[in-house]
């Protein structure tokens, strides 16, 4: 599959101490998290450079893994406690949590229902209120083996997905589960040693119609605008 062409819109510097798993744009605010254990947040942000509006510290024993908003509440996922923890958006006060089996890594809303990843080549529907799965969606297509699908972000009717270890994004179709097409973001990653410096981080700014894309210790964002896939410039 070819990589799809895309134009740098802009970049924003941050500090690079920010092991991001999920971010979220709503146009005025930003949410993030960041994981490993005893080291765990979640945040909100006005300008990603500057401290944050609030934050979150997650227990010791808990890894934060992506995020999802959906309406008036947070919903943010731990990588191996089976626990996906709900805050409210206003505020970030804690309103409770679901719980899962397996493992947690990335999360989206598609405005009805939730979906997420878990490192594997599935993604799960889920009930907001429940977090009971409600259908399973096996990613396929080009004669590839799309596993460890990471951070997730719902843009035009398309399900984008980081995969770890891997410069590339993915764009998936929510019903069949086919990819769609890949971006690879090699070019805007650190020239770096690092192995957990790997991209992770897709949110949609829908004012500017394009994708803010970071990774893990990277030290920006960078909003791109993919050729296509309903990014089409109006």
């Amino acid at each position: 599959m070819p990589n799809t062409p895309y134009t740098l819109l802009d970049q924003r510097s941050r500090a690079d101490d920010h092991f991001t798993q999920g971010l979220f744009f709503d146009g005025e605010h930003w949410w993030e998290s960041s994981g490993l254990y005893r080291r765990s947040w979640l945040a909100e942000y006005t300008d990603p450079g500057a401290n944050p509006l609030r934050r979150k510290w997650l227990a010791a024993n808990r890894f934060a893994e992506g995020l999802a908003v959906h309406g008036d509440k947070i919903y943010l996922l731990t990588y191996k406690a089976g626990e996906v923890q709900i805050y409210r958006r206003e505020d970030l006060s804690p309103l409770g949590s679901r719980h899962y089996t397996g493992e947690g890594w990335g999360l989206a809303s598609d405005g009805q229902q939730l979906i997420m990843s878990n490192g594997s080549d599935t993604l799960t529907f889920r009930d907001p209120d429940t977090f009971a799965v409600t259908r399973r969606l096996q990613v396929h297509g080009d004669g590839q083996q799309w596993r460890q699908l990471n951070e997730l972000e719902y843009v035009h009717g398309l399900i984008w997905a980081n995969i770890w270890m891997d410069t590339r994004i993915i764009a998936i179709d929510p019903h069949s589960g086919e990819v769609r097409a890949q971006v690879d973001l090699v070019k805007l990653a650190p020239k770096s040693d690092d192995p957990d410096e790997v991209a992770n981080g897709i949110a949609w700014d829908q004012a500017r119609n394009g994708l803010w894309v970071t990774g893990k210790y990277w030290p920006k964002l960078y909003l791109i605008r993919p050729e296509g896939l309903g990014f089409e410039e109006k």
